[in-house]
Formats: structure tokens, sequence, C-alpha cells
């Protein structure tokens, strides 16, 4: 699967550590930035990651800041992302069985090494499940719509 993944400066050392387990699992990873740890703004990182993901098909997202909370705010803010802020492996299964998100965000400060490959392989691995969520995420793709006239 090709994947996109970004980071800013406080995710840098976690978004190294998942690009090389990403390689080790066999998917294609495009690193979108940052590229060092110095001090840098995050929304183009998240902007770029999130147009990236919505205009190709089938592909993925991965998301690095502290918290993971503004790149959350910022990647939802492109039309046909569905970034989801997932502290452990459950949340990652949901996020993408209910709300079939493509994009995973992660806090570097919440997230440890340990958990994150549970948590991505979890999001990875997990299918949307349709049926009543599908209803509901057209919904959202209507309220996306509405903004877009």
């Amino acid at each position: 699967m090709k994947i996109f993944l970004g980071a800013d400066h406080r995710g840098f050392a976690l978004k190294k550590k998942i690009t090389r387990f990403l390689g080790q699992s066999g998917h294609e990873v495009k690193d979108l930035g940052t590229h060092n740890g110095d001090d840098c703004d995050y929304p183009k990182i998240s902007y770029d990651v999130a147009t990236a993901v919505t205009a190709h098909e089938g592909s993925r997202g991965v998301l690095l800041c502290m918290t993971g909370i503004g790149h959350s705010i910022a990647a939802n803010k492109v039309p046909g992302a569905r970034a989801a802020l997932v502290y452990n492996k459950e949340a990652a299964l949901l996020s993408r069985q209910h709300n079939n998100a493509n994009i995973l965000v992660l806090g570097a400060k919440f997230t440890t090494e340990k958990d994150m490959e549970g948590i991505i392989k979890a999001w990875l691995s997990a299918e949307f499940e349709g049926g009543r969520h599908a209803r509901r995420m057209q919904q959202v793709k209507d309220i996306e719509k509405e903004f877009l006239k």
C-alpha cells in the first residue's frame, strides 16, 4: 500500500521509526517532511499528506506531531480527508471500521514505539464496515459539499 507520511519537529523521531516499520512491512512510503528535527510549522505538512492521500485512491496517510491535535484539525480541512487522531489500537480499528479514516494521526508525546506498531498494524488491516456507517459517512460528505459550493 502507498502511505504518505508527515511529521513536524515534535514527531520527527517517531516518524523515522514508522518509516522503517512500514518499509519492513512491505509498504511504499512517501515521506513528505519534515526531513530534520528543526522547528517547523505543521499545517503545510498536514496539507501535503491530506492532498496526496485524496489524490491517490487506495492510499493512506500517517501524520505525527506532539499531540496530534494540530495535524487532525489541519488535515481535515482538505475535502476527502478523514484524519483520525488515535492513541490506542481499539480507536485505530474503529476509525477504519466506522469512519473509513484514510489518515492516521498520532501524538508523539502519547505514543510509544511499541504501541505505535500495534496501532499501525490494526489501522492498516481494518476494513470499512459500510452499512449504517456508510450512511453516516455520506452525511459527512454532504456537509463537506455544502461548504464547497
